[in-house]
């Protein structure tokens, strides 16, 4: 890897285009590289992933909204979308199966100076990838550089010091990742990631207090905005430069300001593009930095059994990092955190919750875990305001380490009891983590899937994609249009709005 400097550049000093970041990104997206054995194994992975969550979300709200959107923009040959038959623009195709891929908080995730689920570079690279009739390949191709653009961003510059949400190097990245699937030219690529970028800024307030849906939709906004970037780029048409470096570029005003200087790495000419292999997915649907604590709370319960009674309990502290005590903990002074009455996209973001509902139940489910009436049980509640969290400077030191093997999202417990016991425990990453007790690898992967197709798909439906996505390499045009899973939706009654 090379790290390049970067830095805010005045007007007057023209910054050439050679020496922007956008172009040593579109530089890195435009040389054509084989996977390694290992990064294509990994990339089949994350599109079983993908599809295991979206098919649990099929009957959803905010995706059938999705979903609805764009069935009502037919198109041939265009993009496929999770649960339908047709095909449909590629940008609204990347619009419904974001919305879908995401919705859950249950996709693949890497965490450095930023935070990323690069799994939501898939549903715009694969929409475009079967309208544009490619192979599958060419797919793993574009896949591989989404998510190597997005962590090099994200091991490098922190939006959320800013509150700017993370999505903002998705916009690049997806827009990077469709110009390798292409095979375009690096100055097309270069265009279309400025503009990417620059329509996909936004602030964090989609994920503080009470969160909307619209969580799910902000990554599948990047990625529609990506594929429309890149049409437009192919058609000549230009981005506003320098987009990271500029005066008044993002840098300047949205992040560090005029005199940051950023350490971005990017793979040398030549060089394997291996990022995804340094992310890691999620066993449970919950922020990712719930992991462990799930596994943590599930252990506790089994071997502490008094610990999910109320009464016995006089306060339980996580001593953990400064991200997930002031962005899921107590530290982020939302008091829907601990409102029973809040919705779900505030209550995976709430770790009183959660720690207290996995401790009680032994188990994390994605739609049990948060029904209402789960939420609102008396003794869960009188339990879970006895939970919060204080930032430990040595688990925040952890959680920004360089090292893998360092590098941890969990933390320490110290549960007080009223009997004048204490019970303290700890874990440094989730049991599914590369480095935990039992890590995700290919047959975890389809575990997950049929999992959570049970119900959804037909049988055989799950057979027939998870033949074509093991295949990934070897697919060609005709086979990756079938690189999607369709079901009965018959009683699914989707919203109208204007199309």
């Amino acid at each position: 890897m090379k790290l390049h400097d970067v830095t805010v550049h005045p007007s007057d000093d023209a910054l050439a285009r050679e020496d922007q970041l956008a172009w040593k990104i579109a530089e890195v997206a435009s040389e054509r590289i084989d996977a390694t054995d290992a990064v294509a194994d990994m990339v089949i992975n994350r599109i079983i992933d993908n599809a295991a969550v979206a098919t649990a979300s099929l009957g959803r709200a905010p995706v059938i909204a999705a979903r609805a959107q764009a069935t009502d923009h037919p198109y041939a040959p265009g993009g496929t979308v999770f649960g339908v038959d047709g095909r449909f623009g590629p940008e609204w195709a990347a619009w419904a199966n974001g919305v879908a891929v995401r919705e859950l908080d249950y996709h693949d995730t890497f965490l450095a100076a930023e935070y990323s689920h690069p799994g939501d570079n898939i549903p715009p690279i694969l929409a475009v990838a079967q309208h544009a009739g490619r192979t599958g390949e060419e797919l793993l191709r574009g896949i591989v550089t989404g998510y190597e653009i997005q962590i090099d961003l994200v091991k490098a510059i922190s939006l959320h010091a800013h509150k700017i949400d993370h999505v903002a190097h998705l916009g690049p990245s997806a827009a990077a990742g469709i110009g390798t699937l292409l095979g375009l030219d690096t100055a097309t690529i270069f265009q279309a990631i400025g503009q990417a970028l620059h329509v996909t800024t936004a602030t964090r307030q989609s994920r503080k207090g009470e969160i909307s849906t619209w969580k799910a939709y902000a990554p599948a906004f990047a990625g529609k905005m990506a594929v429309e970037a890149v049409d437009r780029a192919m058609r000549g048409q230009t981005s506003p430069t320098p987009i990271y470096e500029g005066e008044d570029g993002v840098i300047a005003w949205l992040l560090d300001g005029p005199t940051a200087h950023y350490r971005v790495p990017l793979p040398e000419r030549g060089e394997p593009r291996t990022a995804i292999l340094d992310s890691f997915t999620k066993e449970h649907s919950a922020e990712y930095q719930a992991q462990a604590w799930i596994d943590l709370a599930r252990k506790l319960g089994r071997e502490h059994p008094e610990l999910r009674d109320p009464d016995a309990i006089v306060r339980a502290v996580l001593h953990t990092s400064h991200h997930t005590h002031h962005v899921i903990g107590s530290g982020a002074n939302d008091p829907q955190k601990y409102d029973p009455g809040a919705s779900r996209e505030t209550l995976d973001h709430s770790i009183p919750y959660i720690f207290t509902v996995a401790l009680q139940d032994g188990e994390w489910h994605h739609e049990r875990s948060y029904a209402p009436e789960r939420a609102a049980r008396p003794d869960t509640v009188a339990l879970w305001r006895t939970v919060s969290t204080e930032e430990d400077p040595e688990w925040t030191r952890r959680y920004h380490s360089l090292d893998p093997a360092e590098k941890a999202f969990g933390g320490r417990v110290e549960i007080e009891l009223r009997d004048g016991r204490r019970v303290v425990d700890e874990i440094a990453v989730a049991d599914a983590h590369p480095l935990g007790a039992r890590p995700f690898a290919r047959a975890q992967y389809v575990h997950k899937f049929r999992t959570l197709a049970d119900g959804v798909l037909a049988a055989a439906e799950v057979e027939r994609f998870l033949d074509l996505a093991q295949r990934l390499p070897e697919l060609d045009a005709a086979e990756l249009a079938g690189l999607t899973v369709t079901a009965d939706l018959s009683d699914v009654t989707a919203p109208k709005g204007l199309f």
